[in-house]
């Protein structure tokens, strides 16, 4: 009886756990599941947190415009999309994840593709939204972003690829970070090919009107 109980407990304490957590994190910038893994694991990482207004407006442009031009609208799920996903013979395995449901994944979650993690993702993306709101929980995912092998954050992605801060980052390589979040192990943000480069054309062209999208996380 007792063992039934502690495991009936286990979800409510990870439920406890990760509210704890949201809140510190409204002023603590967190690691992500995969940095700690990689300190686990006695591998580098390389991450140096900064505001959002330490950040360059056009990353936080070419991030919405290729992430989630919805982030503004939406309260941490676009309903509609993971509908139309959900009935996809694909299911969960392509798109419908919003910025606010790839942070929680970075933050409480683990990688991977799963009907399990989406039905996570899901609640913890609406707790998020309602306790972070918008700029918090943009600052948060463009902190602990990968961008390479160790490399997290828009800050030391910068650095990396272009050698400056993330706040001096042009249009043209703000449009080639975030062309490369889908797979940055496949792409060199440095030293672009032609498929990055065509993706981040794509990236600058719906920044063009993406303006109007982004008052949520305006100062």
């Amino acid at each position: 009886m007792r063992v039934l109980r502690a495991l009936l407990l286990l979800p409510v304490m990870a439920v406890v756990l990760v509210l704890i957590l949201a809140l510190v994190y409204r002023a603590v910038t967190p690691p992500s599941t995969l940095m700690l893994g990689r300190w686990l694991t006695l591998r580098t990482v390389e991450r140096d947190a900064v505001d959002l207004p330490g950040i360059a407006p056009t990353l936080v442009q070419a991030v919405i415009a290729s992430e989630d031009q919805l982030f503004c609208r939406h309260a941490g799920v676009d309903w509609d999309a993971l509908r139309k996903v959900m009935g996809d013979e694909d299911g969960p395995t392509r798109g419908a994840s919003t910025i606010t449901m790839q942070t929680v994944k970075n933050v409480f979650l683990w990688p991977g593709r799963s009907y399990l993690r989406k039905a996570l993702e899901i609640p913890l993306a609406l707790g998020v939204d309602a306790v972070w709101g918008k700029r918090r929980t943009l600052e948060i995912y463009l902190n602990v972003a990968e961008w390479g092998d160790g490399l997290f954050g828009a800050e030391a992605a910068a650095r990396h690829w272009f050698g400056k801060a993330a706040r001096d980052l042009t249009r043209g390589e703000a449009a080639l970070l975030a062309a490369a979040l889908p797979n940055p192990a496949a792409f060199d943000p440095g030293r672009p090919s032609r498929q990055l480069r065509a993706r981040a054309a794509r990236v600058q062209s719906r920044m063009a009107g993406i303006g109007p999208l982004t008052e949520c996380v305006r100062p």
